[in-house]
């Protein structure tokens, strides 16, 4: 990877904000934690109703939290950016934020209403789907960005956003990046992740051996990313390497051997040119929960060897709470403040260590020097996604593109086709009769293109994104309808309301072990995943990138985007296969850039046609054409 530094950041977690939200702590001194009992949640009748929830007066005066959360963020990265780098709104920018939840606060009340009888006002509409709290960016930021993506990769969507960020550096995508993450606290997921049973009652305990789960958080953290060799100032840190990989398993269960973390971990101390023993401190994931904590600990003994033993390793879930969309970012802040005050940051939690864990959990912090952080994040769907941060740069190198082809193009579906999946796939029928309607789609298109696959790609080499406008808006009502009428919500219909379960089902019916998740930053979400295939490909991180687009659209959707005053999308799904050959019409960038401009400009009519697989056609038609 080229050498890209990080200039300026800003953050809000339950620490606090700004270097309050992520700081690594103070020599001498314990993890501090800003988890508590949370009257909502025990108003909401939750069992466990402890929450880690940002203090910020905008926030408790908005009616779009998840919108002030963003705004707040921007318009503090905007002025740090002003100091370091001045002419920043005059140079190409790109910005790529990842999220769990998106509009959730929001779409809340949009169901509630909905089912109530209440009409929907414009601007509750626009602010309740995925992409809606988007809309705050340019507000904040005082410009609009060249490129705007926004990664639906649950729990590693900030993570996935920063290595995705670099990419687009490298490849002279923008000359300065905003990427991070973001999530409001709502009860809709505190009320999923305890049906799950992956809460606990008080503090968490990652990788102790009477570890009992999770407690939510929520908060946002930006971080502004450009070349080394163009930094003005002097950096808060590095990014030297990024890597994706997935399970290929289960939706929620991890590999219990942690084969797609360490995968990932792997593709990306190769991304920096690192060996495994030149890490001194691992930024973990470390929910807390049984089985997560357990495989982490694996793929990090695989990884690491013997050198485990020595290596520090920073669960800052159990101070923050688990801030989904924005843990890898505020995880990622928080070990660059390690490194570049060189301390080594305590580990929140007592009692004795699991004995399969080789790390060294600190009671106190301690001074001590780092050179290198690993920080490794896992999601819903089998999704990992690692970076390799430093604390001074190392020398760059330079990415080569090549064409990029069309191997292969499906037919449009409206519906699941369980004979067309099985026949291009090992998966049992009864499997496949569980999948949720959003994730049934997406896999019938997948089928529909992989059938017609001329070569063949190792599992481990094939990427998928799936782009989304709809999301799963459908799912969410029939998952929050059980819970608003205050019935005992069944676990299995949590996991579905994640937008990064179609790309994860994908994974794990083809056994593709690939990058794997979302994306949907609004009208523009078809050709918006088109082009992060090609930046997959260019960076290297795949030879071959599955792209879906599918929507699924029933009330809910046609409700919200009609009060909103949107094109409603098209039901359906389409699929393609790109990748690199000498077989296969060549694919147009340029023209897949024009397309996603007309669709963001026109709010989402493109060339005449519907928001939706229609758009997502129109698109590869015209990259296509000579």
């Amino acid at each position: 990877m080229s050498c890209i530094a990080v200039i300026a950041a800003s953050a809000l977690s339950a620490l606090g904000e700004g270097t309050h939200a992520y700081s690594a702590g103070v020599i001498g001194e314990p993890a501090q934690s800003g988890i508590g009992h949370d009257a909502e949640l025990a108003r909401a009748g939750l069992r466990k109703p402890f929450a880690a929830r940002v203090a910020n007066a905008a926030l408790a005066d908005s009616s779009d939290r998840a919108g002030a959360l963003i705004l707040t963020a921007a318009r503090a990265l905007a002025r740090e950016l002003d100091v370091s780098m001045p002419d920043w709104r005059q140079r190409s920018l790109g910005v790529v934020i990842g999220t769990s939840g998106g509009g959730m606060p929001s779409l809340e009340r949009v169901m509630a209403d909905r089912e109530a009888g209440r009409g929907l006002s414009p601007e509750l509409a626009r602010a309740a789907p995925y992409f809606g709290p988007l809309s705050e960016l340019e507000h904040g930021l005082g410009v609009a960005p060249q490129r705007l993506t926004q990664v639906l990769a649950a729990c590693a969507s900030s993570t996935v956003a920063i290595g995705l960020g670099c990419r687009w550096i490298e490849l002279d995508e923008a000359e300065i990046v905003i990427a991070g993450g973001y999530d409001a606290f709502s009860t809709f997921i505190a009320s999923g992740f305890e049906a799950l049973g992956a809460t606990c009652s008080g503090q968490p305990q990652p990788f102790r051996a009477e570890r009992d789960g999770m407690v939510l958080g929520e908060g946002a953290a930006l971080v502004a990313l450009v070349r080394a060799e163009h930094c003005p100032v002097r950096a808060l840190g590095y990014v030297h390497g990024f890597g994706a990989a997935s399970d290929a398993v289960h939706i929620t269960a991890p590999d219990r051997e942690g084969g797609g973390l360490r995968r990932a971990a792997a593709l990306a101390l190769r991304d920096a040119q690192l060996d495994a023993e030149r890490v001194g401190l691992v930024s973990a994931h470390g929910t807390a929960t049984p089985y997560n904590d357990s495989a982490e600990a694996n793929a990090l003994r695989a990884l690491l060897g013997p050198h485990a033993e020595q290596v520090v390793v920073q669960p800052f879930k159990a101070q923050i709470g688990h801030t989904l969309g924005a843990a890898g970012a505020l995880e990622s802040l928080s070990a660059l403040d390690a490194l570049g005050r060189s301390v080594l940051p305590a580990a929140r939690g007592s009692g004795a260590v699991d004995p399969g864990f080789s790390g060294r959990l600190l009671d106190v912090a301690q001074l001590g020097t780092a050179s290198f952080c690993l920080k490794l994040s896992a999601a819903f769907g089998g999704a990992n996604a690692a970076l390799v941060l430093g604390r001074e740069p190392l020398p760059s190198c330079r990415r080569v593109r090549a064409p990029v082809r069309v191997l292969s193009r499906g037919e449009v579906v409206t519906e699941f086709d369980m004979a067309r999946v099985a026949a291009s796939s090992n998966t049992a029928s009864a499997k496949l009769s569980r999948l949720d309607a959003n994730s049934a789609l997406a896999v019938t298109a997948a089928a529909s293109a992989l059938a017609q696959l001329p070569v063949q790609v190792a599992s481990e080499r094939m990427g998928i994104v799936v782009g989304t406008m709809a999301a799963t808006l459908e799912v969410n009502e029939l998952y929050d309808r059980r819970r608003r009428a205050g019935r005992a919500v069944e676990p299995k219909r949590f996991p579905p309301t994640s937008p990064n379960l179609a790309p994860g089902e994908c994974s794990i019916v083809f056994e593709l072990r690939g990058p794997a998740w979302a994306v949907g930053a609004g009208p523009a979400a078809p050709i918006e995943a088109l082009l992060v295939a090609c930046d997959l490909l260019d960076g290297g991180d795949a030879d071959a990138v599955l792209v879906v687009c599918a929507d699924q659209v029933e009330d809910v959707v046609r409700d919200t985007w009609t009060a909103a005053g949107w094109p409603v999308p098209e039901h359906g799904a389409s699929a393609v296969v790109l990748g690199r050959g000498p077989a296969g019409p060549l694919l147009s960038r340029q023209q897949l850039c024009r397309a996603h401009a007309d669709a963001v400009r026109e709010q989402g009519v493109f060339a005449g046609s519907a928001p939706g697989w229609p758009a997502f056609s129109a698109a590869l038609d015209s990259a296509l054409s000579p």
